[in-house]
């Protein structure tokens, strides 16, 4: 089984990863966490404008086999949600760290960043 980690990504140990994008991070969950789910077939987004704090429930991921609170990796406020995913949220699957990702948060906080896992640290988690 072949994970795909990518290098320019933060990651938590729950399986979430985030990308940054100057002010903003875009968050979504890691292949291995899709893999993990099966078939995802339906997401429940939150409101944007929401404010968030680290370690809080981001949104709501439901498969065939499970539902599953996806937890937001840094503090900050929603500043948009991925629409896409109310239709089709098997993207999430198709496109875990592309076209399925879950939301884009306004940084509160830069420096909890710094606390993630890099490719190398998530590798080893999953292994």
């Amino acid at each position: 089984m072949s994970d795909e980690v990518r290098d320019d990504l933060k990651y938590t140990e729950s399986h979430e990863w985030l990308k940054l994008k100057n002010d903003t991070v875009q968050i979504g969950i890691t292949d291995h966490a899709q893999d993990a789910l099966t078939d995802i077939v339906f997401v429940e987004l939150p409101e944007v404008g929401k404010k968030i704090k680290k370690g809080d429930e981001l949104c709501v991921v439901e498969s065939v086999k499970s539902v599953s609170e996806i937890y937001s990796p840094i503090s900050g406020t929603i500043s948009k949600v991925n629409k896409k995913l109310e239709d089709t949220p098997e993207v999430v699957n198709e496109s875990p760290y592309d076209d399925g990702w879950l939301v884009e948060l306004e940084i509160e906080n830069k420096s909890e960043i710094d606390n993630l896992l890099n490719a190398e640290s998530y590798k080893k988690t999953i292994q």
